[in-house]
């Protein structure tokens, strides 16, 4: 999934809803981080997804090296694919990588990368609350035919 750089929302504007609403699901604060660097370990991606479907994912690395940020982000994304999202529509771990220190790499690509986490999560966002919301009408059905 890319950004469109014509559309109405602005960067800033998706990072703050996707950050409010990972807060909000987890009841953990991103803190004086910035997007990328309190989603790059993986684990309060982690925490998210066990939230919205618990037991999702068995076990959280929560050792402070990067190969421990790539295992959680894959097991992140693996359990993404498992509630019905599509290779095509997740991100890829290595767009949470810091890169600032890499000479060759030009704020451009570190900033489009952030923008597909950030399109990402808006869609996960969508569509975690299409699938509440359908198996809500499920069980209001199942419900009344009783």
């Amino acid at each position: 999934m890319e950004w469109r750089e014509q559309s109405s929302v602005s960067c800033e504007e998706a990072y703050s809803e996707a950050q409010r609403w990972i807060e909000a699901v987890t009841k953990k604060k991103f803190g004086s981080k910035d997007f990328r660097s309190a989603l790059e370990n993986g684990v309060l991606l982690c925490e998210l997804i066990n939230k919205i479907k618990p037991g999702v994912v068995k076990r959280v690395n929560r050792l402070p090296t990067p190969i421990a940020g790539l295992d959680n982000l894959n097991v992140f994304l693996k359990a993404c694919g498992k509630l019905g999202l599509k290779e095509a529509q997740l991100f890829h771990p290595g767009d949470l990588q810091d890169l600032s220190s890499r000479v060759t790499v030009k704020d451009q690509e570190t900033s489009r990368r952030l923008k597909n986490v950030s399109v990402f999560l808006n869609y996960f966002i969508y569509f975690i609350h299409c699938h509440i919301f359908y198996n809500w009408l499920i069980e209001s059905h199942n419900s009344l035919t009783l």
